[in-house]
């Protein structure tokens, strides 16, 4: 019983004296805690270089809460991104690897397999306007955008128009799905074909306005719909709120109407 108070109060006051002492004097070693070098803190332009590409990675991949302006912190990196190697190699590698894929689908004949292109920043790019508006720092404006769209001279994006030639050659389909308006159709056509962008099978923009106007001021539309299959002028009757839809919901509808038809969605 003696020796057991011993070696009790030889506890007690090992344990006393540990939780008096500071850390430099502990007796106990501590455990090992990961701690990044004190230099890392004062690499400002290191730290903005990680934080920008963390986020530019989560915008990609579309995991950002909604977000309306790059971080003002990110300008500098944002501009010298776009402007840079970085997103011509990363552009050229999408397309190789899309280029491949392509290539290693099997056709079954019947017509219905097709590529499904977006315009804005993947056939065309809107890189020129963005240089006059901050790279994303100024909030989205439709009105100016839309003044850059009718200008009709977006450049075309290298990489894709090589991948858009190569999926033809290869018998696919192209349908161009695009978030611009239907009464931007013609300055689009145009824009795309002197951009090197020619034969595809349909082009689908988003129809704003009245369905009522519409069919008061072109009631032939109706019969071009039905006996010569212009569906332009289909989708119009069919989708009059198409205004007010988010992107994401507008293209997927687009997307889904296009399987119901049929067709195999076989690249997006």
């Amino acid at each position: 019983m003696k020796k057991i108070c011993v070696i009790f109060l030889v506890l007690v006051s090992f344990f006393f004296l540990s939780s008096a002492c500071s850390d430099e004097t502990s007796l106990l070693p501590k455990p090992s805690i990961l701690q990044y070098p004190s230099e890392h803190k004062k690499v400002d332009g290191e730290e903005v270089n990680l934080y920008c590409t963390s986020w530019r990675f989560a915008a990609e991949t579309n995991n950002l809460a909604p977000w309306s302006t790059i971080p003002a912190e990110c300008a500098d990196y944002v501009k010298d991104y776009v402007m840079g190697r970085g997103y011509a190699t990363d552009l050229e590698s999408l397309s190789e690897e899309a280029s491949i894929f392509a290539s290693s689908v099997e056709f079954s004949g019947d017509g219905k397999d097709i590529w499904v292109f977006d315009i804005d920043e993947t056939l065309l790019s809107n890189l020129p306007y963005y240089i006059d508006h901050a790279f994303g720092l100024e909030l989205f404006d439709h009105s100016e955008f839309d003044k850059w769209v009718e200008r009709g001279v977006a450049p075309p994006i290298a990489p894709s128009l090589k991948l858009y030639q190569r999926v033809i050659a290869l018998g696919y389909k192209i349908f161009l799905l695009t978030g611009r308006k239907e009464t931007h159709r013609l300055v689009t056509v145009e824009n795309l074909i002197n951009a090197g962008f020619q034969n595809w099978d349909k082009l689908i923009l988003r129809y704003v306005g009245n369905r009522e106007f519409l069919l008061f001021i072109f009631p032939i539309a109706i019969f071009l719909c039905v006996r010569l299959d212009l569906s332009f002028f289909l989708s119009p009757c069919r989708s009059p709120d198409e205004q007010h839809k988010m992107a994401t919901l507008y293209k997927s509808e687009k997307r889904d109407e296009m399987v119901k038809e049929g067709y195999r969605i076989r690249g997006n």
